[in-house]
């Protein structure tokens, strides 16, 4: 639930846009036969479209695929892009999976760190923030970004998996076998648990390149639903925001930190 205080911010910000940019894995084909090659673009940009970020084994912590029980490192050459080029034998689902290294930024106004909270709905943080008798300029943010992107190889057959980021999307069924007539599962974690109430930002991509974006929040059981349409593509987005952990850590001080949780997948 918003407070007063939240809701009097969000009226006096809504002139302005949210600024908040999303990072994303986008496979060059999200369904490919057995044994092409597996080619995607790590992403940088908004409403579903950015420049495409090079391989660069600085800039992450971890860079996995996963297929039938098995996790391998995406190898590449630096300066690679697309940054996948991968060839698997395996037939069936597979989990691109990456997580970058921490970056930070410097909200320069009040206003527009107020806009992106409660855009990503934290508007706790204002709250706390005020409470705390923070600055109310140049606010000082550490982040991080967890992604990954589901791509069917040959029947594509098997199920998305909890990999072990500190946040992440976890499709519940499989979009490229699954009856997606009464939309997909998705369940957002956090630390290993459910995120109740979350909100899940949703991109959708249509067949003809139209792009409609739309909120979806977490059951008690973290769990939500996100209604398809066949031939759409797809861009799942979920944000924690917290306390920084290590104030002093990547050039800090901080104040705040944010977690960015991104599923990509497509609907046949």
């Amino acid at each position: 639930m918003r407070s007063t205080l939240l809701t009097a911010f969000s009226i006096a910000c809504i002139a302005l846009p949210a600024k908040s940019h999303e990072f994303w894995i986008e496979p060059v084909a999200f369904q490919i036969e057995s044994g092409d090659v597996v080619e995607a673009h790590l992403r940088v940009g908004q409403n579903f479209e950015g420049a495409s970020q090079s391989f660069i084994p600085r800039n992450f912590k971890r860079f996995e695929y996963f297929q039938e029980n098995r996790t391998e490192d995406v190898i590449g050459v630096v300066g690679d892009r697309p940054a996948v080029k991968l060839q698997t034998e395996r037939d069936g689902l597979l989990i691109l999976v990456h997580q970058t290294n921490d970056k930070s930024i410097t909200w320069n106004t009040w206003k527009k760190f107020v806009n992106f909270l409660s855009h990503k709905d934290a508007g706790w943080v204002i709250e706390e923030h005020l409470a705390n008798g923070f600055p109310k300029e140049d606010v000082r943010e550490v982040y991080s970004r967890y992604a990954k992107s589901l791509i069917a190889v040959g029947t594509g057959a098997g199920n998305d998996e909890l990999m072990g980021l500190p946040t992440e999307i976890v499709a519940l069924e499989n979009p490229y076998t699954g009856n997606m007539a009464d939309g997909i599962r998705v369940k957002v974690f956090y630390d290993g648990k459910p995120r109740v109430s979350a909100q899940v930002e949703v991109f959708q991509r249509g067949s003809e390149g139209n792009l409609k974006v739309f909120n979806v929040d977490t059951n008690s059981a973290g769990i939500a639903t996100i209604p398809v349409e066949s031939g759409a593509h797809y861009m799942l987005d979920s944000v924690v925001l917290r306390p920084a952990t290590d104030s002093a850590a990547y050039g800090g001080p901080f104040l705040w930190e944010s977690l960015w949780a991104n599923l990509t997948f497509a609907v046949p």
